[in-house]
């Protein structure tokens, strides 16, 4: 049993305010996942609103808001807010369902063009 008046410290011995996993869950509500909609880390979002419109919400949610102006992957959106995939999934679908930001899915490998119509695009092409 821990002392109540005992610090948590890092592996550097540094004590640590928070912490991180007590970070994620305040952030999340508690809420560890969200299957929704399905997010991947390749999975493109981008925000319907500018950083202003998006101001009043809780930091993390206004953050993400911000970074997403420009379409931005689920991976790239969690290496800028430094919080675990699983935690950024739940707030991206937090703003997906609030029309704050849409998202599109990574087209499957089974959905790649069949080479041989991309050589005939690429011979008519050539032919102009």
């Amino acid at each position: 049993m821990s002392d109540p008046g005992q610090e948590w410290f890092d592996e550097a011995g540094e004590a640590d305010d928070a912490g991180g996993l007590v970070r994620s869950y305040v952030v999340t509500g508690g809420r560890t996942r969200s299957d929704n909609y399905g997010l991947d880390m390749m999975t493109l979002v981008v925000s319907l609103c500018t950083p202003a419109e998006a101001a009043h919400l809780p930091s993390e949610y206004a953050q993400i808001v911000h970074m997403c102006q420009r379409p931005m992957s689920v991976a790239e959106v969690g290496g800028h807010v430094d919080l675990p995939l699983p935690v950024v999934k739940v707030l991206l679908s937090d703003l997906i369902e609030q029309n704050y930001v849409i998202f599109r899915r990574a087209a499957p490998e089974g959905d790649a063009p069949n080479k041989h119509v991309l050589q005939a695009v690429l011979d008519g092409i050539r032919k102009l």
